[in-house]
């Protein structure tokens, strides 16, 4: 073929869980892995939300529906290559027939990883991401995964990725795949009424830039057509179906993000901004996410003293929110003339003025907002509140740059160089 035009795509493809959301439903937990057909479950939490009455709620469920069930609360609040092996090997010698997880984005993601190398062994490398990884398809379904999370933020109950630090590279990377996402989901929002506020300060700016990464990521029809129709990516580019739920999760965090942060008594907006999560989560990922996440990774993999208050243990750590909402406003401002009418939206629907503005302003007026909001929910004064200084732009664009699934995702191209100045413009906000 000779004609230019069966270079891009001209489709998208939707793919979501099946979700179950509102107050009270973790309680249904047994009857749908018995639906499932699963026999003895594996139930997977963390040390800390294991010691709950969410926890126990699910638990007594599975039981009660006469479910063999085996525990594993060993899961990491950030997870390593190390950790996932240790999952992985748990399920390889008790040998359960469907998961059930019941956490936030890193215990879901460590039953994701167990499932599959319990389910496909292999060598840890074959299935992460290219290029730290070589990215092999995982071969067939997984074992039946209920996924019931306990923030309002990663959304990784309705995507088919699994996030992790990679030790021996001090980054973060993953392993993304369509058979990694949850059988079901079941979004209670009765989980986030004991977190601290920065916990969902936190997981909410990671909402936020779910939402808007989705929104301003490169458009499908600029995506390579796949070779073969399965082997579509999940981040296949912003699409009208990742728009709508993009559109309305910045609606509701420009309306309820600061209540949920500043009042553990507000349930509205607790849940409210627990519902933006899952929206977000189901437009990522169908759209993907871009150089924020790229960004974070580097950041939360290269931190060497910092440790908020909210989290467990005294080791040093940026939340994954944390680590994304930092670069957001130097990086929307790089991107936005690339689609400065997105990008004005985008902050429209977050709650800015955009009344007058002008396509050169869609990056202020954007970047500017994010920045009032990081203020309003306690975030630090950007990389430089976190230990980073000028001298570590390098290192830490060096270590965005494997990140290429998230980069080629952006709406502008990206080397280096480029990553390395956005990281000097977003040490400092105020």
């Amino acid at each position: 073929m000779s004609c230019c035009h069966w270079k891009f795509d001209t489709a998208f493809t939707v793919d979501a869980s099946r979700i179950t959301f509102g107050r009270g439903c973790v309680r249904e937990v047994g009857d749908r892995a018995t639906a499932l057909g699963m026999g003895r479950v594996a139930l997977f939490s963390d040390a800390s939300v294991a010691r709950l009455e969410f926890f126990d709620t699910a638990l007594r469920s599975l039981r009660d529906a006469g479910l063999d069930v085996v525990t594993y609360t060993e899961a990491s609040v950030e997870p390593t290559d190390e950790s996932f092996r240790a999952a992985a090997a748990f399920v390889s010698e008790t040998r359960p027939d469907g998961y059930v997880s019941v956490g936030g984005g890193s215990v879901i993601d460590t039953a994701k990883a167990a499932n599959l190398y319990a389910t496909y062994p292999a060598d840890f490398a074959d299935y992460v991401n290219a290029p730290i990884g070589a990215a092999r398809p995982v071969p067939g379904p997984l074992a039946p995964h209920i996924a019931c999370p306990t923030t309002s933020g990663t959304g990784s109950e309705v995507t088919g990725i699994a996030i992790f630090d990679l030790l021996s590279l001090h980054a973060k990377t993953g392993i993304a795949s369509p058979e990694l996402r949850p059988s079901e989901a079941l979004v209670d929002p009765d989980s986030t009424d004991t977190l601290p506020g920065e916990v969902v300060a936190c997981s909410g700016l990671d909402v936020l830039s779910h939402a808007l990464e989705s929104y301003t990521a490169r458009p499908f029809t600029r995506r390579a057509a796949p070779a073969q129709p399965g082997r579509r990516p999940m981040s296949q580019g912003a699409n009208p179906w990742s728009d709508l739920g993009s559109r309305e999760a910045l609606g509701l965090l420009g309306r309820y993000l600061e209540r949920a942060v500043t009042d553990a008594a507000d349930r509205e907006a607790r849940e409210q901004t627990m519902w933006a999560a899952t929206l977000a989560g189901i437009a990522f990922g169908n759209a993907g996410v871009h150089i924020p996440h790229a960004m974070a990774y580097a950041v939360a993999g290269q931190v060497r003293d910092f440790h908020p208050s909210g989290y467990p243990g005294d080791g040093p750590i940026v939340p994954h929110g944390m680590s994304v909402i930092l670069n957001a406003p130097a990086a929307f401002r790089l991107t936005a003339p690339a689609d400065p009418a997105r990008h004005l939206a985008a902050a429209g629907h977050l709650g800015a003025d955009v009344a007058g503005a002008a396509d050169a302003d869609a990056g202020p007026v954007l970047a500017d907002h994010l920045v009032r909001i990081m203020r309003a929910v306690g975030m630090p004064d950007g990389l430089a509140g976190v230990g980073y200084a000028e001298s570590d732009a390098t290192a830490l664009a060096a270590g965005a740059w494997p990140q290429q699934r998230l980069l080629g995702n952006a709406p502008i191209d990206v080397d280096e160089a480029l990553l390395a100045n956005t990281f000097r413009h977003a040490l400092r906000y105020w």
